[in-house]
Formats: C-alpha cells, structure tokens, sequence
C-alpha cells in the first residue's frame, strides 16, 4: 500500500472538515431555546421532552468511537459520507415530527453524526501538507466549540422570528450540503487498518456500559442520585465497563486498542480531556442563566434568550480565530505547551468572570478569554493523541479522545446542575440559584482548568524514533508535526501493515 500523499486541493478539505465540525455541533444547540415549550409542541411532559436533549449526547457517545474505528477499517471519506445520512436524515425525521417519539428518534439520528469531527481530524493526517497540518488539526478540533457558541444565537433568532420547523428544514438543508461538499472536495486515501475484522462484541459492550454510565450521570438529578434506577445504573457501568476492558485486551483487532491508550502520553491527554470538556461545559450552564435572570434579583441581567445568544456569540467566533494560533504555537514549541496555554487561558476566564459578572459586556469578555483557552486546548489535544498512535489508529484514538471530551461535558453538566440547584434563593414565591450558587460554579469552572493544567504538565515528551543516518532529537519530535516529520508517512504505513500484535511491539514510540 502506497503511503498517503498530501492533496492539492487542501484549503477545501480544511474548510469542508470544519464546516462538518461546526453543524454537527448546531445540531447539539439546535433545541435549546426550545427547551421550555417542547413540552407544548410535543404534546407530551417535561420529563419525556427532556429525552430530546438526552438522546443526542447519548447516540453521540456510542457512535463516535464506533465510526472512528470503522474509518480506520474502511476508509475515513466513506465515514464521513455515512456520517452525514444520519445527520440529515435526522433532521429532516424532526421537521415533520409532530409528538416526542419521532423528534427522540430524529435526534438520535442527528447524534449519530457527531463522528464526523474525529473523522475529519484524523484524515488531516492523510492528505494536508506538514506545514499546514498543526493550524488545520486545531480549526478542524475547535469546530465543535465554534458551532456550539455560534448554533446558540442562530438557534434562538430563528425560534423567535419564525417556525420552530424552520430550524429542523434549515439543518436538513445544511448536512446535505456538507455531504456533497465531502463527496466533492474529501480525497479517497487507502484505510490505515484494511483487513482487520471489525471489533461487534466489543461496540456492544462499550455501547452498554456508556448508556448506563451517561444516563446515570445525565439523569440522577431528575431520578434521584440514591434511587434504584440511579445506582442500579452506576452498578452496571461498574460491572459492563471492566469487564469490556478485559474483552479488548484479549482480542486480536481491538475497537479501542487500550495497551495504545494506556500510553502515559495518550492517558494523560484523555484525562485532561475529560477536564477541559468540564470546563467549557461550566461557562455555557452559568452564562446563559446569569444573562437571562431578572434584574430584580439583584444580579440576573435581564436578556432575552435571543440577547444572552447574541452576548455569547463572539465567544464561538473568538474560537475560530484563535485556532490558527494555537496551530502555529504547536509548531514552534509543541502541542503539550500549547494544552497547558490553552487551560490556563481557560483559568483566567473564569477568574475574570467572578469580577465581571455583573455587566453583559462583562460576561462577554470572560467568555471570549474561556473559549480562546478551550480553542487551544481543543486543538492541541490531537495533535498529541495522533503523534503516540500508529496511522492505522489515528481515527480510534480520535473517537476515544472526542468520547472523553463528551464525558467531561456531561460531569460537568451533572455537578454545575446539583450545584445551581441545591444554592437557590426564594422571592416572591418563586425559588431560584443564588448569586453565590452562580459564583461557586464559575470557582468550580476555574478549579477544574486548574487541575487540568497540572495534568497537561505530566504529559511526558514524545520519545526519539530512530531513523536511517542519526537518531532525531526528543525536541524536534516534540516540535515535529504528526504524522509527517521523523519517520514519514511511509514509516508509519509499513507499521500500519504489521498485524496488530506486532504493531503493539514495535510501536512504541511517539509517531511524530
């Protein structure tokens, strides 16, 4: 098999990537100023319409590792395409819903398109040149945060001047268009794991053990975190989630190859993941509650949703426009300088938040300083995932990478939610979180980046990879493009051709 060749056409691929990027994550906002009059539009409780929104995170979690393995088996391009059938599907299954039971069955299908953005961040690898692949690996990563900041406003104008329906029929619109673009503009390059056997028993297990663990961890507010189904739930996670393990580790071509992850490069940048998804979780709960509240409360800002959306939106395009940046950072000192840049940013945020809340424009700058740290942050993490891994691995490891990001935002989701709901202050009747419930969660915020900075600072450096005429330094490999420098992409071809076995032997060393 011949080694991939960058493309020509590459601003097209980078730019059709990332637009994929960004309306998979719309889709995730898409509901959101929705949310209070789902019930009256569906027919249906607060509890059910609540499903529309469980729903997408939950197929999004399944489906993400599962497409990425499958990219590596069959080829990221096709996945990208089957990626987008769901996605508009889905849509479309909403537009022309009329009770919660197709609009939970569309929204699972727009969920099932979330693999879109490890896919497109691993063939990066493939077809970009090495002196543009770090800029496009962190556009491409920041997608998801771009299109969630931006999707808000969107979201909100289009639910307040028009049909709800307009928002379904526009994103149809949307993922078709993106579809073509893929057909059109996204190279076919060979699979980097053709003839491996796809791993069924171990997408079942790891599909059982994250619907437990995210319905428990999603829904043990509403359900009671000591109830039967709650820890019934936590139980069988405990139990499904091991014992998946051990199936990986037994099996000759593993979906999530753990000896990889288990990798102190790769580990530690999955644990910080889980982090950094934490802490952009945390400002889009508060923000959004602090813009919205009352005047009269002495501390809410008073805005409509289409305002707050407004407010909020330079935070997505600042994301945008730092991803170059971080791109650039990563090439000259490296992607774990850029992480710890990035949480630290982060940290900053949040500390500028606490001081600021009490103006719009003040929670507007701190949420610009927020996401310009988790743009960084986000675009680094996998550069240092696709630098340890085998090419024949790149799009798995990028799954199991964009899961754990899924999984901080839904701990953050569950914590931030105790936490607002159980710091609450009552007037007039009605009972609502406190100031000082709103600021534990912004320290909570900023706690958490903390901790991800020291995480991100263990990361140890990628090692030397020997090659023909002299042994290349650990800071060249650490300021080395993935995938491109040191070795090739002929090196990391001929691995990929090993079987599995002798792959986990000889690849030892950081891929850069």
């Amino acid at each position: 098999m011949d080694a991939p060749q960058p493309t020509a056409r590459t601003g097209g691929v980078v730019a059709t990537l990332a637009l994929a990027g960004i309306t998979a994550a719309i889709m995730q906002t898409l509901v959101t100023p929705l949310i209070a009059e789902l019930p009256e539009i569906l027919h249906t409780t607060s509890s059910n319409a609540v499903w529309v929104i469980t729903v997408t995170l939950l197929a999004g979690a399944i489906c993400v590792p599962i497409s990425g393995r499958l990219g590596d088996l069959i080829g990221k391009r096709r996945m990208l395409l089957a990626c987008s059938v769901p996605l508009a599907a889905g849509s479309l299954v909403c537009a022309l819903a009329t009770s919660v039971v197709p609009m939970i069955i569309g929204r699972g299908l727009q969920g099932m398109g979330m693999g879109m953005v490890p896919l497109g961040i691993a063939l990066l690898r493939d077809v970009v040149p090495a002196e543009k692949l770090s800029s496009s690996i962190a556009l491409v990563s920041a997608s998801m945060g771009i299109g969630g900041g931006l999707g808000l406003p969107i979201a909100a104008a289009v639910a307040q001047y028009a049909d709800w329906r307009v928002l379904f029929w526009g994103s149809t619109v949307l993922a078709v268009l993106i579809g073509a673009a893929i057909w059109f503009l996204i190279p076919e390059v060979p699979a980097g794991a053709r003839g491996q056997r796809f791993d069924v028993p171990g997408a079942v297990g790891l599909a059982a053990g994250l619907v437990c663990l995210l319905l428990a961890v999603s829904k043990g507010a509403d359900w009671g975190w000591t109830s039967a189904t709650t820890l019934g739930l936590f139980a069988a996670a405990v139990v499904i989630l091991p014992a998946w393990g051990a199936w990986e580790l037994r099996t000759r071509d593993p979906l999530v190859d753990l000896r990889t992850t288990a990798r102190p490069r790769v580990l530690l940048t999955n644990v910080a993941s889980v982090f950094v998804g934490f802490g952009m979780y945390a400002s889009m709960l508060v923000v959004p509650q602090l813009l919205q509240f009352p005047e009269a409360t002495g501390y809410g800002l008073g805005q409509s949703m289409l305002a707050a959306g407004l407010w909020m939106a330079p935070g997505g395009i600042m994301m945008m426009i730092v991803s170059p940046f971080g791109g650039k950072l990563t090439d000259a000192r490296g992607p774990k300088f850029t992480l710890i840049c990035g949480v630290l940013v982060l940290a900053v945020g949040y500390g500028l938040s606490l001081v600021l809340m009490g103006s719009a424009w003040g929670l507007m700058l701190a949420l610009v300083v927020i996401n310009s740290g988790v743009g960084l942050a986000y675009g680094s993490m996998p550069a240092l995932i696709m630098s340890s891994v085998p090419l024949a691995e790149t799009a798995a490891a990028n799954g199991f990478n964009a899961l754990m990001r899924s999984l901080g935002t839904s701990v953050g989701a569950a914590v931030m939610g105790v936490v607002l709901s159980q710091m609450t202050s009552t007037m007039g009747g009605h009972t609502f979180t406190s100031e000082s419930g709103f600021r534990s969660g912004l320290v909570i915020g900023c706690g958490i980046a903390l901790v991800a900075a020291l995480i991100a600072g263990v990361v140890p450096a990628a090692r030397a990879v020997p090659r023909t005429g002299g042994e290349a330094s650990p800071a060249t490999l650490e300021h080395a493009v993935p995938g491109q420098a040191a070795t090739g992409h002929a090196t990391a071809t001929r691995t990929a051709q090993l079987p599995q076995n002798a792959q986990s032997a000889q690849v030892t060393r950081a891929e850069v």
